[in-house]
């Protein structure tokens, strides 16, 4: 056997194990930080949906998407003068968010009632809906905002009593 040769195949294997090595931990590394990217970059958006006393807690970016959950304020739903646009307010019992939204509105949308809208924020404190979602039937309520209401303290929660609160 020639000197600096072992079994292995001398000195070329041994470069070849620690190629390998710092090749693993690179591929590692670099997944590990972009993981890390893609979560921070989701940041908040993994939330199903907010409530208007979440956003006055937030400093939310006007553009910024995200799913306004709550209840239709009573006596806050008007038409606009276009004729397929409305405003109307939605809460949680402790704030208020103005919502617009241009569309047919579901058939089952009233005031009083639980909603979730798809949107974001423009730059004077209106968020606009690109899509709206309401129940559907007269004791539903997505299980997140009856829970998030009810933390709330928000007092017509009695009538979502029954176990139709969506699982």
């Amino acid at each position: 056997m020639k000197k600096g040769m072992n079994s292995l195949g001398g000195h070329r294997a041994g470069a070849r194990k620690r190629r390998r090595l710092w090749l693993a931990i690179l591929s590692l590394t670099t997944l590990g930080l972009a993981a890390f990217l893609i979560l921070r970059a989701m940041d908040g958006a993994l939330l199903y949906f907010r409530l208007p006393s979440d956003l006055m807690e937030q400093e939310i970016v006007a553009g910024q998407s995200f799913r306004l959950g709550g209840m239709v304020e009573d006596g806050s739903f008007s038409k606009l003068p276009d004729g397929v646009s409305v405003r109307f307010a939605v809460t949680d019992g402790a704030a208020r968010i103005p919502v617009q939204y241009t569309g047919i509105l579901p058939d089952l949308f009233r005031e009083g009632q639980g909603v979730i809208a798809d949107g974001a924020m423009d730059g004077q404190g209106t968020f606009i809906a690109k899509r709206v979602l309401a129940k559907h039937d007269e004791n539903y309520m997505p299980r997140e905002v009856y829970e998030g209401l009810k933390e709330r303290g928000l007092d017509n929660m009695d009538q979502y009593k029954s176990v139709s609160v969506m699982k």
